[in-house]
């Protein structure tokens, strides 16, 4: 069948249109569809827009789930009229955008990815073919972010079980759109759900073991500028501290940061914590300890004693008891798991990566492109 126009609009009503589809050649079971969809289509497009109207005024009390959720149902709608081509998508965009000028949100690419969401999610929330399309209900997790980080998990995270936990990441710690990204391309679900060493078991109450565990991960990344083979461990903290707000997002959701190089004096000699923080939700002092080689079983010994001197010294009576964290370049899972025996104060033990970047201020030092090309021998 060929059709030489799909879509002519013709004002039929002040807030209706009427598509007028001209056709070539076709079949009459052809024809019969186009005239049966003639006669849909403009209910499609009032039913479309009342559902919009409805959810404008409920989009001011609750952005983001009013939001995401009509985007599923009109991928909904977009999916389910997919037999008439990706014309129906184009002039449903014209239209949406003349009705709704200062809505975002209708483009061409947009509804297209209406559709994709839609797909990605109908079996799993509420079954959408068993009750009214105004009542279809996304999981919990997704409705609740933003669509711009919805289309990034769609896009980046295929393994739903991983989506629905970066989506709930995302909401609890407050990630905006880049540090998902972030997050995501450094594995962090991987890196967070592996194997983790630790002592923590039996030394906390239930509730704060399983948050003091999920709070681990390994490898650790940090980014640091200036890397080379000789760097020491006071320059790697030197450049977390610098770039702490990214220090602290790689920590994890809680960590507030207190120190470096803390002195904590014992009797008649100081000792200097390399990087003392405080867990708000676990309500206690965590110490970090940073080593640039890999693990060795004496590090334990100096970590507890850290821990052992900062219960004696800050802790408070609403603390809890003080984490210890081992931050090494490598490690023997075997040769951890024997040290931390016998270890009363909960100590975990991880490893550490470093990411080369260039900071903002060492772009100054590149030439600029008028420079570049003064040099270019013509």
């Amino acid at each position: 069948m060929a059709i030489s126009h799909f879509f002519l609009f013709v004002k039929k009503k002040e807030i209706s249109y009427v598509p007028i589809i001209y056709i070539s050649e076709g079949t009459h079971k052809e024809r019969r569809l186009i005239m049966n969809f003639n006669n849909l289509y403009n209910d499609i497009f009032d039913a479309i827009k009342a559902d919009i109207n409805s959810t404008r005024y409920r989009i001011l009390k609750n952005a983001n789930y009013e939001l995401v959720n009509l985007y599923f149902r009109l991928g909904k709608i977009i999916e389910d009229n997919s037999k008439y081509g990706n014309n129906f998508v184009s002039e449903l965009s014209k239209n949406l955008k003349m009705e709704f000028p200062d809505m975002k949100g209708f483009s061409l690419r947009n509804l297209f990815r209406m559709k994709n969401f839609y797909n990605e999610y109908k079996g799993v929330g509420r079954d959408v073919e068993k009750v009214p399309l105004s009542m279809a209900i996304l999981p919990p997790e997704v409705a609740q972010l933003p669509w711009s980080h919805n289309y990034v998990l769609i896009e980046k995270v295929k393994d739903m079980d991983q989506r629905m936990w970066y989506a709930q990441k995302c909401y609890e710690n407050g990630w905006t759109k880049e540090m998902l990204v972030y997050q995501i391309n450094s594995n962090v679900f991987q890196r967070q759900n592996g194997s983790k060493l630790h002592n923590f078991e039996n030394k906390m109450p239930d509730d704060k073991y399983a948050i003091a565990k999920e709070m681990l991960k390994d490898p650790y990344i940090f980014k640091i500028s200036n890397v080379n083979d000789r760097i020491s461990e006071r320059e790697i903290e030197n450049e977390m501290i610098f770039l702490i707000k990214e220090s602290l997002l790689e920590f994890g959701n809680g960590f507030s940061f207190v120190g470096s190089q803390y002195k904590i004096r014992a009797g008649n000699q100081d000792y200097y914590i390399d990087l003392l923080f405080y867990h708000i939700e676990l309500r206690c002092y965590i110490v970090v300890e940073l080593k640039n080689s890999d693990f060795k079983p004496e590090y334990i010994g100096q970590l507890n004693f850290y821990v052992t001197a900062v219960n004696r010294c800050l802790k408070k009576e609403i603390d809890n008891n003080t984490i210890g964290l081992l931050l090494c370049r490598d490690k023997d899972e075997v040769s951890v798991k024997w040290s931390l025996e016998g270890i009363d104060n909960p100590i975990g033990v991880s490893s550490y990566e470093i990411n080369k970047y260039i900071s903002n201020n060492k772009f100054s030092l590149l030439p600029t492109e008028e420079e570049i090309k003064s040099k270019i021998i013509m």
